[in-house]
Parts: C-alpha cells; sequence; structure tokens
C-alpha cells in the first residue's frame, strides 16, 4: 500500500512539473522548443553515454537494458538550470527548476524485463523583446510556454547471454502557447497575438546491447538503438486581440477576434545511436557514443520564419565511471560511484546560416545508501549553446542535477515457517 501510495504521490508531483516552463532558452521559440535529454542522470553524468549494463539501474534511453533487471528499480531525477545569456553588448540570466523524468523498472523474468514512466521531451520557455529607439517605429515582445511530454512502456528480452533487444512505445502529448505584442512606444495601444498548439502523437525506440569478454577481467559493451521518425498531430487555435498596456505590460482586452482554427502535421526526425566501451562492470567502463538525426519538420503556424532551416543533427559522446571498490564491506567513500565525460552536438537547428551548436563537461557521483541497493545521485554539468554571431544568443548554462535510484525485491511472495 504505502508503494502504492509513493508512486502515485510521484505521478502526481510530477504532471504538476512537467506542465510548468522547463527551460529559458531563447531558442525553445523554434519547432517543438529545447530538446531534453532523455535518460537518467547516471547516463547524463557520462556524456549521454548509454552502454553500462547492470542489475539496478534503468537506462531509458536503449530499451534492451530493461532486461538486466533482477531488481525492482524506482528512479526519479530533477535538476537546475543556471544561465548566463549574451547578444552583443546585451546580457542577461535566468534558472529554471523542474522535474526530469519519472520511471518504474519491473524484472519479469530471469531474461525479461519491462519499464514504464514520464518523461518530458521538449521544453518552451523564453521572452524576447525587439524594441526600437525610434519611437515612430513598431515595438515587439514574445513569450513561449510549454513543451512536449511523453509516457512509455517498455520491454526487453534476452536473447542470447550476452545480447539483448527491447522496445518502447512512446504516447507523447503536450501544449505549446506562444504570445506576441506589437506596439508602439508610448501610444498604451498594441496588437496582441495568442497561438496554442495541442499536440499528440505515437513513436517507437527499439534497442540492443552486446556484452563480451575480453579476457578474465576486461569485457567490452556495444549499444544500438534506433527511432524511426514519427508524426505528430498539432491543432492549433490563433486569436487576435487589440489591447490596452502599462508600463508594465499588464494588458487588458479592448477588441478580440474570433478564433482562428488550423491542423498540421509536424514531423519528428528518425534517430540511431551507436556506443562501444570496454572495463570492467564492477571496477570502470570507458566508452564512446555517436548518434546521427535525420532532418525533422518541426514548424508551426507561429514559427516559421524565413531565416530558419533544419539540418542533419549530430551528437559525439566519451564518458565513463570509476567505483575504487564495490565490496559491500568496503568502507563507504570507496563505494562511490564517480562519473564523467564530454559531449559535442549539433541539434539541427540553423538560424541566419548559424549551426546551433551544444558542447559540455559533465560530473556526477553516485553515492549508496547503508544497508540497501539504492542509491542517491549528484550530476553537474557546464556546456556553451549557439553563438553571438549574426545577432544571435549564446547560452552559458550549468546544471545541477539529482536523483534516487531505490530498489528492492517487489511481487515476492512472503514464506512463513
Amino acid at each position: 500500500m504505502i508503494k502504492k501510495i509513493i508512486i502515485s504521490a510521484c505521478l502526481f508531483l510530477s504532471l504538476v512539473s512537467f506542465a510548468q516552463e522547463g527551460t529559458s532558452s531563447p531558442y525553445s521559440f523554434y519547432g517543438i522548443g529545447d530538446v531534453k535529454f532523455n535518460g537518467t542522470l547516471e547516463n547524463r553524468s557520462m556524456a549521454g553515454l548509454s552502454i553500462a549494463q547492470d542489475s539496478t539501474h534503468i537506462n531509458l534511453q536503449n530499451p534492451a537494458g530493461y532486461a538486466n533487471l533482477t531488481w525492482t528499480s524506482f528512479t526519479i531525477g530533477g535538476s537546475s538550470n543556471f544561465t548566463n545569456l549574451k547578444s552583443g553588448d546585451e546580457k542577461g540570466s535566468a534558472k529554471k527548476v523542474t522535474l526530469d523524468y519519472l520511471a518504474l523498472g519491473i524484472p519479469l523474468s530471469k531474461k525479461f524485463g519491462g519499464a514504464f514512466g514520464l518523461i518530458p521531451y521538449s521544453s518552451v520557455g523564453y521572452r524576447i523583446s525587439n524594441e526600437n529607439p525610434i519611437s515612430s517605429e513598431v515595438s515587439k515582445r514574445f513569450n513561449g510556454w510549454g513543451g512536449l511530454n511523453r509516457v512509455f512502456l517498455g520491454f526487453g528480452y534476452k536473447v542470447l547471454p550476452n545480447l539483448n533487444v527491447g522496445v518502447n512505445a512512446f504516447y507523447n502529448f503536450g501544449q505549446i502557447q506562444s504570445n506576441s505584442l506589437e506596439y508602439i512606444e508610448d501610444q498604451g495601444i498594441g496588437s496582441r497575438e495568442l497561438n496554442v498548439s495541442n499536440l499528440s502523437g505515437m513513436n517507437f525506440n527499439f534497442g540492443m546491447t552486446y556484452k563480451a569478454k575480453f579476457n578474465e577481467k576486461l569485457s567490452v559493451f556495444t549499444s544500438l538503438y534506433y527511432s524511426p521518425g514519427s508524426t505528430l498531430k498539432s491543432e492549433n487555435t490563433r486569436n487576435v486581440a487589440i489591447v490596452d498596456y502599462n508600463s508594465q505590460f499588464d494588458l487588458s482586452i479592448i477588441d478580440i477576434s474570433e478564433d482562428e482554427l488550423s491542423n498540421n502535421e509536424l514531423k519528428l526526425p528518425k534517430k540511431l545511436s551507436f556506443g562501444a566501451g570496454i572495463g570492467d562492470s564492477k571496477k570502470w567502463l570507458l566508452g564512446a557514443e555517436v548518434a546521427v538525426q535525420g532532418i525533422g519538420q518541426l514548424n508551426s503556424n507561429y514559427n516559421t520564419i524565413a531565416n530558419l532551416s533544419y539540418e542533419r543533427g549530430q551528437k559525439y559522446s566519451i564518458g565513463g565511471y570509476y567505483i575504487p571498490n564495490s565490496n559491500p564491506f568496503a568502507s563507504y567513500f570507496q563505494r562511490i560511484t564517480y562519473r564523467g565525460g564530454l559531449r559535442y552536438e549539433k541539434t539541427g537547428l540553423v538560424i541566419n546560416s548559424n549551426s546551433i551548436n551544444d558542447a559540455a563537461v559533465t560530473f556526477g557521483m553516485g553515492l549508496p545508501i547503508t544497508g540497501s541497493l539504492s542509491n542517491f545521485n549528484l550530476g553537474l554539468e557546464y556546456g556553451k549553446k549557439g553563438t553571438t554571431s549574426d545577432n544571435l544568443v549564446q547560452e552559458n548554462y550549468f546544471t545541477v542535477s539529482l536523483s534516487f535510484s531505490l530498489n528492492d525485491k517487489w511481487f515476492v511472495k512472503r514464506k512463513f515457517y
């Protein structure tokens, strides 16, 4: 009963958190917003590396990992992001706190495992102003919020002792709102356009992992997963109004038009990722991963502009972990897992002929909870996204992330003697 209450409460809290703005990036104006890392903190701390295989952690990136579970694992993670923004001579800062994922993995047999949960896929959260110094010209303000979330159900199966396959099914849903105001300085009257897009659709993720003995102490680990391209249905509403505003830009509506309704389809790009590494799974692991992504069609009726295009996305990651001593009777500090990595990503977004790239260094620690197989995880990430060229915005960000991985034997019948 207590377990059911905990899960129900976490699901409720996650739904509330996912409805809030999960980013402060001006680049979230484009497409379906700022696409987030869709994995656990353990993987994120290794720059997104997904090749690690163990029996107590859920691998949300590659569903083949579910077959390795021997303990029921409940995991929840969140992060706090601090960003400094720069464009020309202008500077700004922002902070966001978000819930990143919530999932439950269950071993269903010695060869079969499953998982389900809730993950935010993308977030929209921006406030942009374009104020002209000449009062006779029109100035503009834009702000947006919302994003795309996904619930998933997945299964993994151990085909051979060292070969796993798996599949995730995702249902995507969410709402994106965009509000723009055009006005003439010191006039107090302007026009406001409100766009609302309700998104929905399904997609899948197929994965495979393989582990081979290199010698008595070392093993080779490989990971492959593929997400086919998919379609999102977008139901759009546009509303235009004449508004009165004050110096704090509190708006009151003077005249409002009827809603304009339209529907269109967005295309999520296909994605293929391959990773490989070497190590002793109970001691250390070092690996690399490459992901390539197709060109999506993510323009809606509120963010289609002339200087925007998309290209193929790419991501390169190098990372790993180190455990001084995995023996459960070793001292506490020797049982801490240290993780780290480097990441470089071409996001696929092109503005003013400039590719928007993202590079970061990551570090993390897995802190064991004494007397159990559960652990508390801390992750740090420092990176740079975008550029100041052609009046664009460069983001320097620092992210602090926390997660819990709670592991136990569930669904076991008690025996009394």
